[in-house]
């Protein structure tokens, strides 16, 4: 997580409050905990090297990314065996000595990189975008390299967005508050963070980006953004009335500033429906499904993970309504059926959105045995009944 408590009673800070030490800004809620810090936690100790690596913050940072870049090794390590980055072309990186990761959609030989050179090519293709001032198409597509594969083109999940998210903001946390690519970078490391299901962690880094950007009168897209992230946030964590509420709102922004047709609109729509299937509320989550499938089916095209994932949570709002009729639940296995052919050839069958697709599939064919189940007993004792009477 960024810092944004007292580093000796934890009391909460958000980004602009209590006192910060003159030399490594190591922020206390006061100044008897900044006192003690010194004299029993061992600050008299970390200051000089904080400062030395640009602030508390920057060192934070660092050190996480260190820490996410050897879990992203680790996980990787049977996938990456006798492989080579395909930048460096090497098998340990020279400088760091980490290890290769893939956490993408490519498959075969393909894909394998390490954090620092994927890190270090994001880096130089942005700032040769400052320095020549290129327009923000082209600086939209060169932020995407920070996230996503250059290769296969589907973003990095798990422990390795998780570690660029880290990469990311290491990068840019020394930039003012105001500075866009700074704001960028913490809503990526929250994005990390929560593909990492380090939520809780998630949670500390986006509340504190969506002050920040209330505070410094962010644009209202940017704002619905966050919320769109934070409210998932609170899906993952069990917070789900405060989740629906927020999805609730976010959508209603969404189709205020972009109307029902948008390509923007349609996360939204998706994520509000999956809070009113947590909660149970089926039939409305199918009527709001219903209105956003065929739209996104045609904008966004079969094969798109945000069309894979609305139609996903349509079948969900079937076979997990336990007033579903035979036939719904007949419809939602078929449905899934379709998606998980269409993931594994578009994304690959480790893929996060391929791997929920399959288990959910599995989900609605248990579902879908369940209901015909009792109708085979039923014959059996008609038929034992029947032999019993002659």
């Amino acid at each position: 997580m960024i810092l944004t408590q007292c580093a000796v009673c934890a009391a909460p800070l958000g980004l602009s409050l209590g006192k910060k030490c003159g030399r490594c800004s190591t922020r206390y809620c006061g100044p008897e905990c900044q006192v003690q810090h010194w004299k029993e936690g061992g600050h008299d100790q970390l200051c000089k090297p904080m400062k030395k690596a640009g602030g508390a913050e920057q060192y934070n940072a660092n050190k996480k990314y260190t820490e996410a870049v050897t879990v992203a090794a680790e996980a990787c390590a049977e996938d990456t065996k006798g492989q080579t980055c395909y930048i460096c072309t090497q098998a340990v990186h020279w400088k760091t000595k980490e290890g290769l990761v893939r956490g993408c959609s490519c498959r075969g030989t393909a894909g394998f990189a390490h954090v620092s050179c994927l890190a270090e090519e994001a880096k130089v293709l942005m700032d040769e975008a400052e320095e020549n001032n290129l327009g923000y198409d082209a600086m939209t597509e060169r932020w995407r390299r920070r996230y996503k594969c250059s290769l296969c083109e589907q973003d990095y999940h798990g422990v390795v967005a998780c570690a660029l998210g880290w990469a990311c903001w290491k990068t840019y946390v020394g930039r003012p508050e105001t500075a866009e690519l700074r704001s960028f970078a913490m809503k990526l490391l929250g994005l990390g963070l929560c593909a990492a299901k380090h939520y809780a962690d998630a949670l500390s880094v986006q509340e504190a980006h969506l002050s920040l950007l209330r505070r410094i009168g962010a644009p209202e897209d940017s704002i619905l953004g966050m919320q769109t992230n934070l409210s998932s946030t609170y899906g993952q964590l069990g917070r789900d009335e405060e989740a629906l509420s927020m999805k609730r709102d976010v959508y209603s922004g969404h189709l205020k500033l972009y109307g029902a047709q948008n390509r923007h609109t349609f996360i939204p729509a998706n994520n509000y429906a999956t809070s009113l299937i947590s909660l149970e509320r089926f039939e409305e989550a199918k009527v709001l499904l219903r209105k956003t499938m065929p739209v996104a089916r045609r904008v966004l095209g079969e094969g798109c993970e945000a069309t894979l994932i609305i139609r996903l949570n349509y079948a969900k709002a079937f076979y997990r309504d336990t007033g579903a009729t035979h036939d719904d639940l007949r419809e939602a296995v078929t449905t899934l059926e379709e998606l998980e052919t269409t993931a594994r050839r578009v994304l690959g069958g480790s893929y996060p959105t391929t791997v929920t697709i399959e288990a959910s599939l599995q989900d609605a064919r248990a579902a879908l045995r369940a209901r015909e189940a009792p109708e085979v007993l039923q014959t059996a004792d008609d038929l034992a009944a029947h032999f019993d009477s002659l």
